[in-house]
């Protein structure tokens, strides 16, 4: 196990903000190279149509809320009532709206805060036993560029949440890594998805498609554990740092 990628078969893996964008196309992914697989979504119906062209002996689906702090554990136990172990998660549910520094309502921020930093806490937290049990546990959690640095006033809210994502994956290597947890967070620019489809300054075709995304997070989930993986950063556009 210590130098051979891991083979997917039989290994489970839970994907949040399952039902389009990036999520979406992580399921596909992952699916079409043979994990079993647990869809977590606000609304389990959203699903339908992609568990609908899937091996239903390998896929569940569950609803998800991030900011629900009951939710995590909830479907964190109906994934090991089902398969009897969890290999993986992938956080990938997120919001962004606007907030700087200089706005008095942080209800804004509180959302962020609580989808895109506490939510995959609490996954994370609730699935750990298992992540440490199966010897190989992974986490890939979906960040942002904007987890690593700032480029707008306006983000400011946004990448504190996305800020503390990161920090989330290094302290999960450390609290896990004896355990054989590996964690990577994944930080994508610009992808060509729902998320981002007011952005005048770049057309979709420049875009990071969301099945590249989707690619990486099968890449990280099967690398052994001695060739851990900590941050991705991906970017469409020439900046200096990333």
């Amino acid at each position: 196990m210590a130098h051979s990628s891991l083979s997917p078969q039989g290994r489970v893996v839970l994907v949040s903000g399952a039902n389009r964008g990036i999520g979406r196309a992580i399921v596909e992914r992952l699916h079409a190279e043979g994990y079993a697989l647990s869809l977590g979504a606000r609304e389990e119906s959203s699903l339908d149509p992609i568990v609908s062209r899937m091996d239903p002996k390998r896929t569940m689906v569950h609803a998800f809320e991030a900011r629900d702090a009951n939710s995590p554990s909830a479907w964190v136990a109906a994934v090991h009532a089902r398969f009897g172990r969890i290999d993986g998660v992938v956080n990938n549910a997120g919001v962004m709206h606007g907030f700087d520094v200089e706005d008095p309502d942080e209800s804004k921020l509180d959302a962020m805060w609580e989808t895109n930093a506490k939510g995959p806490l609490r996954l994370i937290r609730a699935a750990f036993p298992y992540l440490k049990a199966c010897g190989a546990g992974r986490v890939v959690n979906i960040v942002s560029l904007s987890g690593v640095r700032v480029r707008s006033a306006r983000v400011a809210g946004y990448a504190m949440s996305k800020h503390a994502a990161l920090a989330l994956t290094h302290a999960v290597r450390y609290s896990g890594w004896e355990h054989g947890v590996r964690a990577t967070a994944i930080c994508p620019g610009y992808v060509a998805t729902d998320m981002t489809a007011g952005v005048r300054a770049l057309a979709r075709e420049e875009m990071i498609p969301a099945h590249v995304v989707a690619q990486l997070v099968a890449t990280v989930l099967a690398l052994p554990n001695s060739a851990s993986v900590t941050e991705l950063p991906v970017n469409c556009v020439l900046e200096h740092s990333v």
